[in-house]
């Protein structure tokens, strides 16, 4: 028998993912080899792009997801292999099954009858000696074979076997697990469950999910497996995990029934009549339950991925939002009872004065507040005043906007504000100030620059997800890392201004090198070059190479170390510059110069033509942003509560949130309101992401307003 399992074909997976993926497999080979040697995704995509055939960051984590999950199904395929050879059970066919094995289910499916196995009624009865009677039972020789006769040979009332009719009830539980436990049968049933298993709601026994509950669109519900939106399969779940409502799957039973019958059934004599009842028995008792636990849990693994997959979008909508840039701000947390605490902001986000402030009690301390606010602007130079759009968040707007100031008054989302103000990291940033300082702190830095503000919170905690609490957290987590990761590095990291959190997410670094570099910030000062990182302890040529090219130094002895050309094409550049007879830094910032080059000069082996246009374009804007300029917003006056809205409104708005259904948009009263995935466009959409995305800036009509629900229903149609 071959050995030539117990080797990975590396190969092999390549030319897979190559073909569900539709790459080539020259581009997805060089991919593989990259992250094999500790490249990361953001560092490939940007500067190994002739290596990879110019793939981008999405194709390349598809690639690093799916060859993560053939060698997880190699790795148990061997396991498998190796179990089966050890108990002296593997055989060339079952090898060649295995080997031909497309999926985890069919790996699965051929190992269930080796699996070692609790005991079973199967087991039970051949302990009893049944399994001879069932075999030829299960054989249905044409001669005819009368099933009763033939069990009287194996009474045995020492064995609890009293009449013929219980040794034949033993014989067909032995037939019922061949049955649940062949490989084709399986492989037919799975497809007759995913294409047409019904999913069936109903209110569970005892629980008070009545007309008026927050179950009561899925009471009595029957909707086809392959058809239910993501979003209705999740709140179904979860009405389940809740105890309000009872899920069952099942196709016709006169469908599964009959691809077992058209499996085993060989004739219409006795023995084949035995052989149906153990066919009944298998469907009902062992296959259905099997066939519909693994159904819905693929479904419910498809709805989670689109779930998360929504998450993901809004997550990098939010974190590419557009930052305000370096500014003195005044950052204010609204509050009615508690006040508004109040952080004044360097134009480095540095906390240097808090206070607090009473706008809503009386009028003495109305003014006293009205006083604190216009001395604070004049003292420290205000240019921006940043609100949480939270509790009172429209009111002391207002009421600032009432100051004689000639300060841009800009509400903030502080979604989070709070998560981060009580977490370790606002504590080691400032130990000495209380949380709500800390919220106020967040708050300005946010309009600042949100994604190094952003960074420090959990993702979950940003409000942007749907089902977020219901849906694989290791799943949930490696893609929001990923779209963290990915913006940190598109838009590139300030070296001496970055905290720990921000270069965690560097290309190549992580939480213990980005403490060591911070470490070294503090201990010997700012970095003064790129090169100077390699001085850091333990951060060695490869995690150099990984991180250099998206950290930047404005101020470095080197021009180049403030834009995004990585320092192994520093060189390329230089060719460049001394080839128009000019510096470095002329060369930069100079469109028509960067317009005289021609890139085939530049050319080599490393360096390819997408490399050289990458950093032909970044001499023109070197260390250019990629985030939109920032533009201030502001609601609609007048309109500060549900109170005040009106069906046919027309306000503005800014999205906080898509989901598989529609868009919730805050409209400036406390509550968002949703618009529905039909009124997103006057035409059909599909996906709500194709229409708008979180932190996006529209124009909503009023449909209607529910007070008691509180519930707002919106539109983004035009021709109504």
């Amino acid at each position: 028998m071959s050995s030539s399992y117990v080797d990975i074909d590396s190969q092999s997976q390549i030319k897979d993912v190559a073909l569900q993926l539709s790459l080539g497999e020259r581009d997805v080979s060089a991919v593989v080899q990259l992250l094999d040697s500790g490249a990361t995704v953001p560092f490939i995509a940007r500067y190994r792009k002739e290596a990879t055939g110019n793939l981008d960051e999405v194709a390349i984590a598809r690639i690093r997801d799916l060859i993560i999950r053939l060698r997880q199904m190699d790795e148990r395929r061997q396991a498998i292999i190796s179990s089966l050879k050890k108990r002296g059970l593997l055989t060339e066919d079952i090898l060649t099954k295995l080997l031909a094995a497309e999926s985890l289910a069919q790996l699965e499916d051929i190992y269930l009858p080796f699996r070692p196995k609790r005991k079973t009624r199967a087991s039970a009865a051949r302990e009893r000696g049944l399994e001879p009677l069932a075999r030829m039972i299960f054989a249905q020789p044409k001669a005819g074979l009368d099933p009763e006769e033939v069990a009287r040979a194996f009474v045995d009332p020492s064995k609890g076997l009293d009449s013929p009719l219980e040794a034949l009830a033993g014989a067909r539980d032995i037939m019922a697990e061949w049955m649940s436990e062949d490989a084709e049968v399986r492989a037919k049933m799975r497809i007759i469950y995913q294409t047409h298993g019904v999913l069936r709601s109903q209110s569970a026994k005892g629980s008070h999910a009545d007309e008026s509950g927050k179950y009561r669109d899925y009471l009595d519900l029957s909707l086809s497996i392959s058809q239910v939106s993501p979003h209705r399969l999740l709140a179904m779940l979860r009405g389940a995990r809740d105890g309000a409502l009872s899920l069952h799957l099942a196709p016709a039973d006169e469908d599964s029934l009959a691809a077992l019958e058209e499996q085993f059934i060989k004739g219409d004599g006795s023995a084949s009549e035995q052989v149906m009842l153990a066919a009944e028995d298998s469907y009902r008792r062992l296959l259905a339950p099997s066939m519909e636990n693994e159904t819905m849990t693929a479904a419910r693994a498809r709805a989670e991925e689109k779930a998360i997959e929504v998450f993901a979008e809004n997550l990098r909508s939010v974190l590419l939002e557009p930052p305000m840039g370096s500014k003195r701000v005044l950052a204010v947390d609204p509050g009615f009872r508690t006040g508004c605490k109040l952080a004044v902001l360097d134009s480095l986000g540095r906390l240097q004065e808090s206070g607090l402030i009473y706008p809503y009690d009386t009028l003495r301390r109305r003014e006293e507040a009205s006083s604190l606010v216009e001395e604070i602007c004049k003292r420290w130079a205000i240019e921006v005043i940043a609100v949480g759009n939270g509790t009172a968040g429209r009111e002391t707007e207002a009421f600032l906007k009432s100051l004689s100031l000639s300060v841009p008054v800009v509400m903030v989302n502080e979604s989070g504000a709070s998560v981060y103000s009580t977490s370790e990291v606002a504590r080691q940033e400032f130990p000495e100030q209380d949380a709500t300082v800390r919220g106020a702190v967040s708050i300005g830095r946010r309009l600042m620059d949100p994604l190094a503000e952003l960074v420090k919170i959990e993702p979950k905690a940003i409000g942007i997800g749907q089902y977020q609490h219901d849906v694989d957290q290791s799943a949930l987590r490696r893609a929001l890392d990923d779209v963290v990761i990915s913006c940190v590095n598109l838009v590139g990291v300030d070296l001496n201004a970055a905290s720990r959190e921000l270069l965690t997410y560097v290309s190549g670094l992580g939480p213990k090198l980005a403490e060591a570099v911070v470490r070294y910030r503090n201990e010997h000062g700012r970095f003064s070059a790129r090169q100077d990182l390699l001085k850091v302890p333990r951060l060695g040529p490869k995690a150099f190479e990984q991180a250099a090219g998206f950290l930047r130094i404005s101020d470095s002895d080197h021009p180049l170390d403030g834009t995004a050309v990585h320092p192994e094409s520093y060189s390329i550049v230089e060719r460049m510059a001394e080839d128009l007879g000019v510096s470095v830094r002329e060369l930069m910032r100079n469109e028509g110069l960067v317009g005289r080059l021609d890139p085939k000069r530049y050319l080599s082996e490393k360096a390819g033509e997408a490399t050289v246009k990458d950093i032909m374009a970044e001499l023109s804007r070197p260390g250019r942003d990629p985030r939109r300029e920032f533009e201030a917003f502001s609601f609609a006056s007048g309109v500060e509560k549900m109170e005040d809205l009106v069906p046919g409104m027309k306000l503005p708005g800014i999205v906080t949130n898509v989901t598989a259904f529609g868009a919730f948009v805050d409209i400036g009263v406390h509550q968002d309101g949703l618009v529905h995935i039909s009124q997103l466009r006057d035409c059909f959409v599909k996906n709500p992401t194709d229409v708008v995305k979180a932190r996006q800036r529209v124009t909503v009509r009023v449909l209607d307003v529910d007070l008691q629900r509180k519930r707002i229903s919106l539109s983004m149609k035009k021709s109504d």
